[in-house]
């Protein structure tokens, strides 16, 4: 390894040798003697770079050589200072050169950063100015500092610069940021802090590996960041690949910005920590790379006379011939050459002229002068050069930088970024994603509002509206109807209520579902509670008319007992609807309703994994919702039940009405609580859903309305259809009405007389019996039967078989235990003559003994208003 290395150690000096005195042999011109500050020496630990751009400056020589004046009458003299990348001995090496001599106006070259830092901050005290060919790091951007340094070559900010706006371009706004550890790389990762910060973009990621990149890249996954930025050598990308290959960061959810400030693509040909070839490729397939441009893309000839091109091919011959490896910094060292001869021969020429033609003799231009001079020289310095037009805005190369595309094995140019018009131009054509769109930066989150639809809110209130017209028709015919009023069963005002419940319900759902965007927060707050009353009322009053002709039958059938006041339906309604009134008007009090906006929770879209929907919705609510709820439902749900025990226990019996059975009764109250009770549990299952709450819970209700009136006046109409002919007409019912209550009350006015003799003679037969019980049987007999056919036939006969036996001996006595002993006599008396005398009572139902043809005509009528006062 030595001998090699004094083998390249005394190669290099020959070349640089051929170099600085080649082209003086030819002609013989004046002097521009330049310090030239490279890391050239083998064992510097470096790429040796000198050897690379050498032929780029030799062939800029020979195109000066060739130029005409004033470029062809001076000559570029280096004398080589070897930095090794020490900034101490660079700088040690500087001073010893600068008091050496010969004088030097301009310094050349410098690669590495940390001496390119320390020089350029000394320059102005010296009185020098630096051309460099190699990026500088974006710390030497303040010209405050470094005025003095000129590069060829973009900054590392500009490669940061084209970043954002990539970032921009398609609203990246989540990213990662992974920098290989190094001094330049460093730099460049502060800077781009500072441009994400200001264009506000996020940074969830940012860490430098040391030794273990899988590592550093499996923490990076776990944050879920799909916008990757690499920074990092050429050396280094294989690496990374396979690490981002093992954990599957590659593919349509992923893309990677890589910037290492090179100008030539990656070379991925090798197998990294067991990694194939076709693994890094996939891995690192559809990457975006950032890199300078290295050659322009004109084919005009520039300044030299040659075109990109030409210039690359000429190049690639004298590396050839030498052997050295490429260089990405060869077409900026070329164009760097050009700077300084053309600063430097211009400040001479200017110089010259002006010592020459001065009216002062013997007059001479100061160094410092002269160093402005030469500053001003090369920020003015514009041409066209072999890496685009060369010139400089605050000291900086404004130039274009390339976005390079690896699809497949291959680099495509996909865009490039203008420094200086801070543009950046994207070929979409060429682009290529793996996704059927650009790459998103996060899992998107998409906000969708749940309305109900025109379509579902039109089909539930045409049903609402066709519901309330049938409500209406049948109250009005019930109303108006005499043929519907003889069927009202057992009377009064239940229909009335039970269709003006029905009639509520089904206008409540008129004012639900419409749309929140068209109507502003007052409205919809009154639309609300339009909608809880109109519900809530109705509800109680349907439900209390149904429960009220219930219970009126389970007390007749079921328990025999007499009609109590909970059978005056509107006593019920009353009680009820002050109740609903209570709690609904508490609540719009103490806790009113109010637009309130719902967040689900994320929702997975169907078609693409990697969006979430976040659903949003609108309903009224308060506060304590819940809390008065369960106070409505408190009282109305053991109502319900009790209703639903009634019924179940007057599912078999019978009632006496042509329409109406009790299965029906029980049955529509039975639908009323099974709607009921779904519509609560679809209320809070489906409150999260608008369209759902509404089509559920209205239905429902609709349901349940159109069940209850097809059960309890569906059989009415029918029957009104069928037997018409046989219900009276409205003036001949009312005048035989009239006259069979005047002949009833005459009969009864009869029967209260009879009934008064018969107690009269019942006090006589008694107290006889009392006084004298031996006395002559016959006689008895016939002293009662004379009184009874005294006062009425009919009751004689009646009372003389109660008391009188058919074959009588009055001459025989009679024994105690003879069945017409006195004793006999009054024991059957006592127990047959208050029947006797209970059987003209036609209050229990009973018949007349004689054979009255008024009493016998008017039984069907008597029993009618019976079972109507009874249930009343």
């Amino acid at each position: 390894m030595e001998r090699h290395g004094r083998a390249e150690a005394f190669r290099l000096l020959l070349l640089v040798s051929w170099l600085l005195l080649g082209p003086g042999l030819a002609q013989v011109r004046h002097p521009l003697p330049v310090l030239w500050i490279m890391p050239f020496s083998p064992g510097s630990g470096r790429e040796n770079l000198t050897a690379a751009v050498a032929p780029a400056i030799r062939l800029a020589l020979q195109d000066l050589q060739r130029q005409p004046q004033p470029l062809g009458n001076y000559e570029v003299q280096f004398q080589l200072l070897d930095s090794q990348c020490d900034p101490a001995k660079s700088l040690k090496a500087l001073f010893d050169a600068l008091w050496a001599g010969p004088k030097f106006l301009l310094v050349f070259g410098g690669v590495c950063p940390s001496v390119t830092t320390l020089i350029a901050r000394s320059l102005p005290a010296l009185n020098l100015v630096q051309v460099s060919f190699a990026p500088s790091p974006p710390s030497l951007s303040n010209r405050k500092w470094y005025g003095n340094l000129f590069s060829t070559m973009p900054s590392d900010r500009a490669l940061n610069q084209a970043t954002v706006k990539l970032l921009q371009r398609f609203r990246w706004s989540r990213v990662g940021v992974i920098t290989q550890e190094g001094p330049r790389l460093s730099e460049m990762k502060k800077d781009l802090m500072r441009q994400l910060l200001k264009a506000e973009v996020n940074v969830l990621f940012s860490e430098s590996p040391s030794a273990d990149v899988c590592s550093s890249l499996r923490r990076l996954k776990e944050t879920d960041v799909r916008i990757i930025i690499g920074q990092f050598e050429e050396d280094s990308v294989s690496e990374v690949f396979c690490c981002a290959y093992r954990l599957n960061l590659f593919g349509p959810r992923y893309q990677w910005v890589v910037m290492d400030g090179g100008t030539v693509g990656w070379r991925l040909g090798w197998q990294v920590s067991g990694c194939m070839v076709d693994s890094l490729l996939m891995a690192a397939d559809g990457t975006i790379r950032l890199q300078m441009r290295g050659l322009g893309s004109s084919n005009t000839a520039g300044i030299s006379g040659q075109t990109p091109q030409e210039y690359q091919d000429s190049y690639l011959r004298e590396l050839a011939q030498e052997g050295s490896k490429v260089s990405s910094l060869h077409s900026f060292a070329y164009d760097a050459m050009w700077v300084l001869a053309k600063a430097l021969s211009q400040v001479m020429e200017a110089v010259k002229n002006k010592e020459r033609y001065s009216p002062q003799r013997n007059i001479s231009v100061s160094p410092e002068e002269v160093h402005k001079m030469l500053l001003e020289a090369v920020r003015s310095t514009q041409f066209e050069g072999v890496t685009g037009p060369v010139f400089y805005r605050n000291g900086e190369r404004m130039t274009s930088i390339e976005l390079i595309q690896l699809q497949g094995s291959s680099g495509v140019s996909v865009g490039e970024f203008s420094t200086s018009t801070q543009q950046l131009r994207i070929m979409n054509n060429l682009l290529k994603f793996k996704g059927p769109a650009p790459v998103r930066d996060r899992t998107l989150v998409l906000d969708q509002w749940q309305h109900v639809s025109l379509l579902l809110y039109s089909i539930i209130s045409s049903a609402a509206a066709v519901a309330i017209v049938i409500t209406a028709t049948v109250l009005c015919f019930t109303c108006c109807s005499q043929k519907l009023r003889l069927l009202r069963w057992s009377g009064g005002s239940r229909d009335e209520l039970l269709l003006l419940g029905i009639l509520l319900s089904s206008s409540s759902v008129l004012v639900s579902g419409l749309d929140e965007a068209l109507l502003s927060d007052q409205v919809y707050q009154i639309l609300c509670s339009a909608h809880l009353w109109t519900l809530c009322i109705g509800h109680s009053v349907g439900f209390a008319a149904l429960f009220t002709r219930t219970w009126r039958v389970f007390s007749l059938y079921r328990t025999k007992r007499t009609p109590t006041r909970l059978q005056q339906t509107g006593l019920v309604v009353l009680w009820l609807v002050l109740l609903d009134t209570f709690v609904l008007v508490s609540w719009q009090i103490l806790d009113p309703l109010k637009k309130v906006v719902l967040q689900q929770s994320l929702q997975s879209d169907s078609s693409d994994q990697d969006v979430l929907v976040r659903l949003f919705s609108e309903r009224c609510s308060s506060i304590n919702t819940d809390l008065w709820l369960t106070a409505v439902y408190g009282y109305k749900g053991p109502l319900l039940g009790l209703g639903c025990f009634v019924a179940w226990s007057i599912r078999s019996s019978q009632v006496d009405h042509p329409a109406i059975n009790s299965k029906q009764l029980s049955l529509s109250v039975f639908a009323v609580t099974v709607f009921s009770v779904s519509g609560v549990s679809g209320s809070m299952l489906t409150s999260h859903n608008p369209p759902v709450h509404f089509c559920v819970i209205n239905s429902l209700v609709l349901c349940c309305n159109i069940f209850t009136l097809s059960c309890m006046f569906g059989p009415k109409f029918v029957y009104v259809f069928h037997h018409s002919g046989e219900l009276q007409q409205p003036s001949e019912l009312q005048t035989v009405e009239k006259e069979e209550e005047e002949q009833l009350r005459r009969f009864n006015r009869q029967l209260k007389g009879q009934t008064q003799l018969l107690d009269v003679e019942i006090e006589t037969i008694t107290m006889q019996l009392g006084e004298d019980e031996s006395a002559d049987s016959d006689l008895k007999c016939q002293n009662t039967t004379t009184r009874g056919r005294n006062n009425n036939g009919d009751a004689r006969s009646v009372v003389s078989a109660l008391i009188c036996s058919e074959d009588v001996n009055p001459e025989k006595p009679l024994s105690p235990d003879d069945i017409n002993s006195p004793e006999h006599v009054g024991r059957r008396l006592s127990i047959q003559l208050p029947i006797l005398h209970h059987s003209y009572l036609p209050v229990i139902g009973g018949v007349s003994a004689s054979s009255s043809s008024l009493f016998g005509s008017r039984e069907a009528f008597v029993h009618h208003d019976l079972l109507t006062t009874t249930t009343s």
